[in-house]
């Protein structure tokens, strides 16, 4: 059996080093990538792969690909992480905060699957995750740019599962909703949504990895441009 190799980025804690633990727990090489050292350290204990940079660098984008495909010839997965864009009143953000909040939350991913998507059609199939934001659904005044551009992000998803699903590469979105690694409370959440969690607790990184590992496997091979919510029932979308 051919090793899958898998690149995820924003890496270095949280989420995302959660799904690299998932990932490599799941017979994966993995190939990590962050702005912290951090990111080497963890790939050093998952015997991966690891180098630094930003996903809003193009060329740094380019450079984990290229590592992944040196070291392993392939690339069979991505988790596309990122941090958090600039918040504040809707009309009071700059230009400058919405630009950089397209590179950090929507161009990243466009830039990753023009760099993948070649290989996995090469190779026969692959299968992309983008975290996303329970926001989509429900846009949210405490996070402006992230709730508009990763709607956007949802679009984009649709359209390339159009494009190469019947050449066997997916592409999905999970909507986090508010995880316990995001420096808040259950009550903050219900006092800023107004809205009652129906679990009552926040959710943890493993969870959402979880998720993450399930759709890239073979198992959710009929899956594809979707948007999953991870959120504990917050949304009340139907």
């Amino acid at each position: 059996m051919e090793t899958r190799v898998a690149i995820l980025t924003a890496a270095s804690g949280g989420i995302g080093a959660a799904c690299a633990r998932e990932m490599a727990g799941a017979g994966y090489k993995v190939v990590l990538m962050s702005r912290s050292e951090k990111a080497l350290e963890l790939a050093a204990e998952l015997d991966g792969l690891g180098t630094q940079g930003s996903v809003v660098s193009e060329a740094d984008l380019g450079a984990v690909v290229a590592l992944a495909v040196e070291r392993f010839g392939r690339v069979d997965a991505v988790v596309n992480n990122t941090g958090h864009p600039a918040v504040g009143d809707l009309l009071e953000l700059t230009d400058a905060e919405w630009h950089a909040g397209m590179d950090l939350v929507f161009l990243n991913v466009v830039r990753m699957a023009r760099l993948v998507t070649p290989l996995m059609l090469r190779q026969g199939g692959g299968a992309i995750v983008n975290i996303s934001t329970f926001a989509v659904f429900e846009p949210s005044p405490h996070f402006p740019i992230s709730s508009a551009l990763r709607a956007a992000l949802a679009g984009f998803t649709k359209l390339y599962a159009d494009q190469f699903g019947s050449s066997g590469v997916r592409m999905n979105n999970v909507l986090p909703g508010y995880i316990d690694t995001y420096g808040t409370t259950i009550h903050d959440v219900s006092r800023e949504t107004h809205v009652s969690n129906p679990l009552g607790r926040l959710g943890t990184s493993d969870e959402i990895a979880k998720t993450v590992a399930f759709l890239l496997s073979p198992a959710a091979g009929y899956i594809t441009g979707q948007n999953i919510r991870v959120d504990g029932g917050l949304t009340r979308a139907i």
